[in-house]
């Protein structure tokens, strides 16, 4: 008798509405032995937008019918202690393991603190898990991703460590093509955020503009707007 194949992954993708997240989940998709089962996010109480991103959750909503997958809200308040930040976590996880889900998926790419930090949070919970960009060059990396017809909207800027002028702008390749030595050209150490609206894991390009900039606590930030608002 033919030995039946192993089961299949069944994930939960981290989903901060950006770039990483979407080519995340582009990988883990073409990935024969994962089972894509959904998304899930934090967004903060009161605001009710995606946490650091600053994504409306009407456009989160959008995302997830045009990617055919559910995505999760977590709410925490802002400010948002860690350990309160964890343990609205752990009691997510713990339903979606009751669920089925055996995996975790993160969009990290190379900071050694940040994997091992949810190493040590995920420790014990009965999920494994998963880094399918980790340690990819970050650069090529955004020249496939936009080469694959990947597109974002940079919502938000730390301007110690980038120009102020790109909240607003899009990552295309002429954006990458641009962006200077010294900036990591996936905004991994903080750099710059995205929010994803086109590529290949997308049904149909969400239909979005860049509206009004805005500064708090040190960083700039461009308000997404859906087209049917504009």
């Amino acid at each position: 008798m033919q030995a039946s194949p192993p089961p299949r992954k069944r994930t939960l993708l981290a989903w901060s509405s950006g770039k990483d997240s979407a080519w995340s989940l582009h990988l883990l998709r073409r990935a024969s032995d994962v089972e894509v089962a959904g998304l899930f996010t934090t967004v903060v109480q009161g605001s009710g937008r995606v946490a650091v991103h600053e994504v409306r959750t009407e456009l989160l909503e959008a995302q997830s019918a045009s990617l055919g997958l559910p995505v999760h809200r977590i709410p925490i308040p802002h400010p948002c202690p860690n350990a309160v930040y964890e343990a609205a976590i752990a009691v997510f996880i713990a339903q979606a393991i009751r669920e089925g889900v055996t995996h975790v998926a993160f969009g990290d790419l190379f900071l050694e603190d940040i994997r091992r930090y949810r190493e040590r949070q995920f420790a014990g919970s009965g999920v494994e898990l998963l880094f399918p960009l980790w340690e990819l060059p970050t650069r090529a990396l955004a020249q496939e991703m936009t080469e694959s017809g990947l597109r974002a909207w940079i919502t938000c800027v730390d301007p110690r460590q980038a120009p102020r002028e790109w909240a607003g702008a899009l990552f295309d390749r002429d954006f990458v093509r641009r962006i200077p030595e010294g900036v990591d050209a996936c905004g991994e150490r903080g750099e710059f955020h995205t929010f994803a609206f086109a590529g290949p894991m997308f049904r149909k390009p969400l239909a979005t503009r860049a509206g009004e900039i805005f500064e708090r606590d040190g960083f700039v930030y461009a308000d997404v707007l859906s087209c049917a608002a504009c």
